[in-house]
């Protein structure tokens, strides 16, 4: 896959969180990148006949992950024009902080464009002392920085608020969510990839284990073995029980299906909520 650098990211300041992983995880190419996106999304066998509240989708290199967070998305677009807002909540791999880490940025921008951060809701849960400003947690983090071309794509314009998870609790996690809830305008997206370095069938099974807990909206029987953004999904999960929401599995997945042997595979889930 061919990757060059061919866009002009903003000026390198506090104000602008630039990317990280582009021409890693996924092209840096905007050309590439959109026609890679459209492709993913066009392949989706499944759509939702309602905007859905909530996705949960996965954030590995888009030749591993991507056809299965297309599935999550081309959900999630049928909300473009009426969805305002994404929440978007990811966990850390590389700073260790308890909470949750909010950005001094202003704009996180991605090959395709910049996308203004919604300062506003930002400010409703800056004032709850588990979340905090650490620009250090955002600085290489790719959980959050691959779902923006999907986004991008998928919704076009919107406002951000962009979260990381650290040590956090399903009840702090879920008083941010209910903080940033909204309305018909709002949608929460979690990252998160499912099981780690299996053999293709063990992967599979385990995998379809932690999809029945998702779907049950039983957080309790997720670890980080079972998921690496479990603080985030338990997070959503209390909340979408408190709220009536319903789950279905969208795509069930992993590497030895898009990308590579069978020897040491990561799943790969799109989950879709919906209010009633």
């Amino acid at each position: 896959m061919k990757m060059r650098a061919q866009f002009k990211p903003a000026a390198e300041t506090p104000a602008v969180r630039l990317p990280a992983v582009a021409g890693q995880f996924y092209p840096e190419n905007p050309e590439e990148l959109r026609t890679m996106v459209d492709g993913f999304l066009a392949a989706a066998k499944t759509v939702s006949d309602t905007i859905p509240k909530a996705i949960i989708a996965p954030h590995a290199g888009y030749q591993y992950s991507g056809p299965i967070a297309g599935s999550a998305y081309a959900c999630l677009a049928r909300g473009r024009g009426a969805l305002k807002r994404v929440v978007l909540l990811g966990p850390s791999h590389f700073v260790t902080f308890p909470g949750l880490a909010a950005s001094g940025a202003l704009v996180f921008q991605s090959p395709l464009g910049p996308i203004p951060v919604d300062e506003e809701a930002l400010a409703r849960v800056r004032a709850l002392p588990l979340v905090t400003t650490l620009d250090a947690a955002h600085q290489r983090e790719h959980s959050l920085e691959v779902q923006l071309p999907f986004l991008q794509i998928a919704l076009g314009e919107f406002k951000l608020v962009p979260l990381v998870v650290g040590d956090a609790t399903a009840n702090e996690v879920g008083a941010v969510l209910n903080k940033l809830w909204g309305g018909r305008e709002t949608c929460i997206v979690v990252s998160s990839d499912l099981s780690h370095y299996h053999d293709y069938q063990t992967a599979q099974q385990t995998d379809r284990e932690t999809a029945r807990a998702i779907g049950s909206l039983n957080g309790e029987k997720l670890d980080t073995d079972r998921a690496c953004g479990c603080q985030p999904i338990r997070g959503l999960l209390c909340v979408a029980k408190e709220r009536g929401l319903r789950c279905r599995t969208v795509d069930l997945r992993n590497s030895g299906d898009t990308s590579g042997g069978r020897d040491r595979v990561v799943g790969y889930g799109a989950f879709v909520f919906t209010e009633d």
